[in-house]
């Protein structure tokens, strides 16, 4: 087992201290893993997925479960994460003061078009949906809590990226789809985003869908959030407005929660 002074030596070329702590990083190794699968794994399984022996993770299981990091299926004895994780998630990050605030605002934009709307931020290279709104309509199609967002495909992605300072972005970018025609074409998206406003494109997930999203300012005047509504074109005569009005209900709603927010008046977006 390496010294500290080993496991500092060896970090100091990434300029992090590379302190060991194998439990705890069997934890997090977990938690990713089954992140990825929501139907769970046994214990064995996720110890042949790890490349570990099925005793290295058993103890660190059975604690991560007691304290209800993960539970167990008793008909399957598979393990999933819970909602615990997004819990402390929101409490510790300002995820829970934009929850709180966009609350009020998604629930009058949901009832106002028959649609259901939701938040993504931005968490290192991807989106995390942190708040949503199912619609009050009979029929309609939302996102789950949690999901994650593709930054490069997606509608509130471009959004995100669209209002990030462009050498964030295209570091971002760049990690997503590497350099060449990709990259460039992205980065010409990005442009005509910023200087509309607001990006609207059928879904990257489902047919029949378009997606219209408008950024969220805090009161740095730096992009929080991207409001997005996946509009479902309705037949029965119960869609209350068509695609440009419900595309000027999200603008006014993604201004007022800015404004909640505390974002200058004269932000993109925010007046």
């Amino acid at each position: 087992m390496a010294t500290t002074e080993q496991a500092e030596t060896e970090g100091r070329g990434s300029g992090v201290r590379a302190y060991s702590a194998p439990a705890l990083e069997k934890g997090f190794d977990i938690l990713e893993l089954l992140a990825e699968e929501p139907g769970g794994l046994t214990i064995s399984e996720i110890a042949a997925r790890l490349g570990r022996s099925i005793s290295e993770v058993f103890r660190v299981i059975i604690v991560m479960e007691r304290r209800l990091w993960l539970r167990k299926d008793p008909g399957s004895d598979r393990y999933s994460v819970t909602y615990r994780a997004l819990d402390v998630a929101f409490r510790a990050t300002p995820a829970q003061t934009l929850s709180q605030a966009a609350a009020p605002v998604m629930f009058d934009l949901a009832a106002s078009i028959n649609q259901s709307c939701h938040l993504v931020i931005r968490a290192q290279d991807r989106g995390i949906v942190v708040h949503r709104q199912e619609s009050p309509a009979a029929v309609g199609f939302a996102i789950r809590l949690g999901t994650a967002v593709d930054l490069a495909a997606s509608c509130s992605g471009h959004v995100l990226l669209a209002f990030t300072p462009e050498d964030r972005q295209r570091q971002i970018l760049i990690g997503l789809l590497g350099v060449g025609p990709a990259l460039r074409s992205a980065l010409q998206r990005l442009k005509i985003v910023r200087a509309q406003g607001f990006e609207m494109q059928p879904s990257a997930r489902t047919n029949g869908v378009t997606d219209l999203s408008y950024p969220v300012f805090g009161f740095d005047g730096q992009v929080a959030a991207a409001m997005t509504i996946p509009f479902l074109a309705m037949i029965d005569g119960s869609q209350l407005t068509d695609l440009d009005q419900t595309r000027e209900t999200l603008r006014n709603a993604a201004a007022r929660l800015s404004a909640e927010l505390g974002a200058p008046a004269d932000v993109n977006g925010a007046a």
